[in-house]
């Protein structure tokens, strides 16, 4: 695709842009909108972070690009555009073109996403002779076999032909996580959704699981969106971040801008989290109370009532606000050097 360029900015068009995102769904004690008014775009070739609490819209908004609501959940507005296709207009046909060749996305918990009465080939092998446009017609499980070893020994499994017909059970957490790294990438996709790739493993096998994600995005030119509720996480491997919180983004710009200088009083409670090598013995402090209940809440500030530092006006609807160069905040005190 030839990518457009915008004569304010001067860059290429983005690869995922999402507007006014609202996904929702139907509880007993009411509608529960887990995803409100989201916007985001992801560039060619970038790491995006997205970042918030367990509860804040994070894996839904994805889940929402890559058509995976069903009823009775449903995106109730917005649109989703991807390599200038409307995403909402695709059919079930479309949606099984796209996933897995275009658009792949890893699951938090390997073990559950993988099936387990299936070999790691089958599951491999499966991904590629369904999208695989370059594999020959005749003996085509035999080259996806081929292109499956590959993909296993690109994501360090070790004796990955050996290793191709056992079940997933047989592998370890860190393993698990690679095969099905390996599932997704094994098409080349142009955008690869990561959601809390490093999930219940240990700090070692994190660390290398999130080098691995990094090698292959530079090695294949892809985008990739980290979900994660950790900034150090993406302080080290993402290009920029976006904060979410009660189904809102409320803080986003470059990685190193924004954990530098936060402009949103969450983002400041996030950061005060990590443990910080320089003083050892300063204390970490957590933030106060909950995320707020998502059924009927109104157009006020959602983080208000934990926030240290609210004034009357947070009681009304606030708006993304530019505080510096791609970089934006929900709060009225957004452009203030607060303490």
């Amino acid at each position: 695709m030839l990518l457009t360029r915008s004569s304010a900015t001067d860059r290429p068009a983005p690869l995922l842009s999402i507007r006014g995102l609202k996904t929702c769904f139907p509880t007993r004690a009411g509608l529960v909108t887990a995803v409100d008014g989201v916007d985001l775009d992801v560039q060619p070739g970038e790491c995006l972070g997205i970042v918030g609490e367990s509860g804040s819209g994070k894996s839904v908004t994805f889940a929402s690009v890559i058509g995976l609501i069903r009823p009775p959940g449903r995106i109730a507005e917005g649109s989703i555009h991807f390599d200038g296709a409307d995403l909402r207009t695709l059919d079930p046909g479309g949606w099984r073109r796209l996933r897995g060749r275009d658009i792949a996305m890893t699951m938090q918990d390997a073990l559950t996403a993988l099936n387990p009465a299936l070999t790691v080939a089958e599951q491999i092998c499966e991904v590629l002779v369904a999208h695989a446009q370059d594999l020959p017609r005749r003996n085509r499980w035999r080259a996806a076999r081929a292109r499956a070893i590959e993909m296993l020994r690109l994501v360090g499994i070790p004796a990955a032909e050996s290793r191709m017909d056992d079940y997933p059970h047989q592998f370890s957490g860190g393993m698990r996580q690679r095969i099905m790294i390996a599932i997704a990438l094994a098409c080349r996709p142009k955008l690869l959704i990561a959601d809390e790739p490093t999930t219940a493993l240990d700090v070692t096998i994190q660390a290398q699981v999130l080098d691995l994600i990094s090698d292959l995005r530079r090695e294949f030119g892809m985008s990739v969106v980290l979900i994660t509720h950790d900034l150090g996480v993406v302080a080290e491997h993402t290009d920029r971040v976006a904060v979410m919180y009660a189904g809102q983004i409320v803080e986003t710009g470059p990685t190193r801008d924004l954990i530098a200088h936060p402009r949103h009083p969450y983002t400041r409670g996030l950061i005060g989290l990590i443990p910080r090598l320089s003083d050892l013995d300063a204390p970490i402090k957590p933030i106060e109370g909950q995320v707020p209940d998502l059924i009927g809440l109104g157009g006020t500030c959602r983080f208000a009532d934990r926030c240290e530092l609210r004034l009357p006006e947070c009681r009304q609807d606030i708006p993304m606000r530019p505080v510096g160069a791609a970089h934006e905040a929900r709060c009225i005190r957004a452009g203030e050097d607060l303490p």
